[in-house]
């Protein structure tokens, strides 16, 4: 087999199966986000969850088990329905957008515990890490005077980026990752990817999310799964956007 190129990463390492079963996806109940509570936060529990459906949350209470959620009306993000306005094309051109470059860095800032209803505990920050090590969890970050100033972080299987938290530190900076992210995930297979939002909210209503019922979702899941990951997702390079 031969070797990879420099520019371009290994594949993802497959770690141990989880020691949890999720289930019959479609025999969740129908009227409740929460689908199950426990499990654990290993690598290979995360990635049946996420091939599930489910992604994970701290309830909030230290010493209560893992909440999984699997919205009974799911965020997605279409790939041609991102909303860029004029002033969020000018602040895509003052700045620039990397990926993986600073992943640990952009976790801290979203799981910041000044921020409002923040979420990211110990736990899950020690959980992403060990994914972005094995090559699933990947950073959008936006860059400007070489100062990191905003960013996004989620898991990539195969055509599925599961987005979990943004955070900015300047104006637009988060939309700009959001940007970069779009633009890596189109290409020939975009009308079968699946970028995930969780929950949409009227911000992220106005950048064009979308929801859809759990069982419109799930099926995109099963198309978006056996996909290739998109190649300039995981360059690690500086790109600057034009």
């Amino acid at each position: 087999m031969p070797d990879p190129q420099p520019d371009e990463p290994p594949e993802p390492v497959e770690p141990p199966p989880s020691a949890w079963a999720f289930g019959d996806p479609t025999a969740y109940d129908a009227l409740d986000d929460l689908v199950a509570i426990g499990a654990d936060l290993e690598p290979g529990t995360l990635l049946a969850a996420y091939r599930h459906g489910l992604f994970p949350m701290p309830s909030g209470t230290p010493g209560d088990p893992m909440y999984w959620f699997s919205p009974v009306r799911r965020g997605v993000l279409p790939l041609d329905g991102l909303v860029v306005s004029r002033s969020l094309r000018r602040s895509c051109r003052d700045h620039e957008v990397r990926v993986d470059t600073a992943f640990a860095d952009v976790l801290s800032a979203c799981g910041d515990p000044s921020r409002p209803q923040g979420w990211i505990d110990d736990d899950v920050r020690a959980a992403y890490l060990r994914l972005h090590e094995l090559g699933w969890a990947h950073s959008v970050e936006t860059w400007r005077d070489g100062e990191l100033v905003g960013g996004l972080y989620g898991v990539a299987i195969g055509g599925l980026f599961a987005g979990e938290s943004m955070f900015h530190r300047a104006r637009d900076a988060s939309k700009v990752a959001l940007v970069g992210l779009v633009d890596r995930l189109r290409d020939e297979h975009a009308a079968d990817r699946l970028l995930d939002v969780q929950w949409s909210t009227p911000h992220l209503a106005s950048l064009g999310v979308v929801e859809v019922p759990r069982a419109t979702y799930l099926a995109r899941l099963r198309r978006a799964l056996p996909l290739p990951r998109p190649a300039r997702l995981v360059r690690t390079p500086a790109e600057v956007r034009e």
